[in-house]
């Protein structure tokens, strides 16, 4: 299923953007990754000045990882599981304010090559928690293979952030 992978360049295009618009709108960033396994991150800093607006990022694979270090409620992951979109909201709540950033990208899914917390191959959650408070999730299905849906949702992550981030700027 390799049509269904992104373009290189369009996921490094969607990283550049981003920062770009974080630049211009004089904000930094945070992430906290668990199916993408640091590739949004690694994306970031792979664009020349990223230092400049990107604060880091939390791999936070492991569950008890998600409460431990980025403050989510364990009764949640209890009850719905690592995959699920208040999950994603406290994610990226959890790295914007533990990592001192405007913003916060957090991801959230299934990979694959199974279905987990009752949720299908492809099921993914993205946060963008940003000045004020408030955070936009967004539920995404993408198909393909483990490779497919973890490219997909770092494109993906990567609009929503430059999306926001252009919000902030235009105010």
């Amino acid at each position: 299923m390799a049509e269904s992978v992104p373009e290189p360049g369009a996921v490094r295009t969607a990283a550049e953007t981003a920062l770009r618009l974080l630049r211009e709108s004089g904000a930094t960033a945070a992430t906290a990754e668990s199916l993408t396994g640091g590739m949004i991150g690694s994306v970031l800093t792979g664009v020349s000045g990223a230092s400049a607006v990107y604060r880091g990022g939390v791999i936070a694979y492991a569950t008890d990882l998600k409460s431990g270090v980025l403050g989510v409620p364990a009764e949640l992951l209890e009850r719905e599981g690592a995959v699920h979109p208040e999950v994603a909201r406290h994610m990226a709540t959890g790295v914007k304010d533990r990592l001192v950033a405007d913003f916060g990208l957090a991801v959230t899914g299934v990979a694959g090559p199974e279905s987990q917390d009752g949720r299908p191959v492809g099921r993914v959650y993205i946060a963008v928690a940003g000045p004020g408070g408030h955070a936009d999730v967004r539920e995404f299905t993408f198909p393909g293979d483990r490779h497919a849906v973890r490219t997909a949702t770092t494109l993906q992550a990567l609009r929503l952030l430059a999306d926001s981030a252009g919000l902030i700027r235009q105010k």
